[in-house]
């Protein structure tokens, strides 16, 4: 329930200054703080996802969805960061089109706006600090990575201000935008390898095996899948060759798989001279 309140809180926070933000790069003719607003409301939606799959999220799993409505998650993030990339390529090409026809700015709201802009987003970044969910600990990244971005519209207003050069402000346009989209599309490469069902990150197939083997009275261990719903929590299947199959053994198992936090395991045990029916089995 905290968790929910902390998105919430912060969806608030983020979308009412998105709108005023929106009004202040159209007074101040900065495209800088106009890339920043959609950003901003980019990050208003995500966010706003996040706060309706934290609700989602803790239903209860049924004969529909036997995993659960963890995936349910990763679409909300799929969507956001598409939305993320395509908003900063079309803003990008229109800071491009600006350095060939530069508009007098007004650098002194950009100052004023800039610092409401740092205040609030602090803020959220402060309330979201605790990262109790997977998505408390993203809204809270978006929130720093503002704060970040406004901490250079202000040193940039500043430059604007002393130098008088107003291209200055497409430059910090693109240089922020450049920024979300390797930011975002770093995040939709995870996600598409999710989808895939990647072997998760950090995990490897033969130090898991060579772990197992270390357990007295397995013999082998082949036909390994695992994946990741979410990124966080991993899935794992597995034979285990062993001549004593125990309720100890199955226990030892998941306690050694639980420290590559993987928290689901099916295990199919089998005898040493048993034949396995499965091809993949056989490839070493």
């Amino acid at each position: 329930m905290k968790t929910e309140k902390n998105i919430l809180i912060a969806f608030i926070l983020n979308l009412i200054f998105s709108i005023i933000e929106l009004l202040g790069g159209i007074f101040t003719n900065s495209i800088s703080i106009l890339s920043d607003a959609i950003h901003d409301i980019c990050d208003s939606i995500s966010i706003g996802i996040s706060f309706i799959l934290e609700k989602i999220s803790k239903k209860s799993v049924n004969d529909r969805y036997t995993f659960g409505y963890v995936r349910y998650s990763v679409l909300g993030a799929l969507i956001t960061n598409l939305i993320l990339i395509v908003s900063s390529i079309l803003i990008i090409y229109n800071a491009i089109k600006r350095f060939n026809n530069p508009v007098i700015i007004n650098y002194d709201a950009m100052i004023i706006i800039s610092v409401i802009g740092i205040i609030l987003n602090m803020v959220a970044t402060i309330i979201t600090k605790e990262n109790n969910s997977l998505n408390e600990k993203a809204v809270s990244l978006h929130m720093f990575e503002d704060t970040l971005g406004w901490i250079i519209v202000f040193i940039g207003s500043i430059i604007i201000k002393i130098t008088q050069i107003n291209n200055i402000d497409s430059i910090m346009s693109i240089g922020v935008s450049l920024f979300i989209f390797i930011h975002a599309f770093k995040n939709l490469n995870e996600i598409v390898k999710l989808f895939l069902i990647k072997t998760p990150k950090n995990i490897s197939l033969n130090e898991i095996k060579k772990e197992l083997l270390k357990i007295k009275n397995i013999l082998d261990v082949h036909h390994i899948h695992i994946w990741s719903l979410d990124g966080i929590r991993n899935y794992a299947t597995m034979h285990i060759v062993t001549n004593k199959e125990s309720f100890k053994l199955k226990k030892e198992i998941k306690e050694k798989l639980f420290k590559f936090n993987i928290i689901h395991t099916t295990i199919e045990f089998e005898k040493e001279d048993e034949f396995c029916y499965e091809n993949s089995c056989n490839l070493k």
